[in-house]
């Protein structure tokens, strides 16, 4: 890999990496919840609020968990292994990482896991 497709890369990841905080930053008070007059609100909007909480909050799971992959492959990239498949150590083909450029693994090993 190129010095080049390096550079490409890491700014992919970092305007990717900038985008997700932002996108959890937004969506921590929606995962907190609201609280809700039992005497007020009717059961199926507390039903509603509590769902929308539990989406809320398995969004930012997903969230947090992209961004430890991105982090990731920014130390990859500054160790020397970014683009070589964790698994098989064979290159990861560049349109994979285009699409995904976190990613640690090829599609085949990938698809074994």
């Amino acid at each position: 890999m190129t010095e080049e497709d390096l550079t490409k890369f890491r700014q992919l990841l970092i305007e990717q990496r900038d985008e997700y905080l932002e996108t959890l930053r937004g969506s921590t008070e929606s995962a907190k919840g609201m609280e809700l007059d039992q005497q007020r609100v009717g059961r199926l909007s507390r039903m509603d609020a509590i769902q929308h909480q539990s989406i809320s909050q398995a969004a930012n799971r997903r969230i947090k968990k992209e961004l430890q992959q991105i982090d990731a492959a920014l130390d990859r990239i500054i160790d020397g292994s970014y683009g070589d498949c964790l698994a098989c150590q064979l290159p990861i083909p560049h349109l994979r990482l285009e699409a995904i450029p976190h990613t640690p693994h090829c599609l085949s090993c990938a698809s074994n896991m």
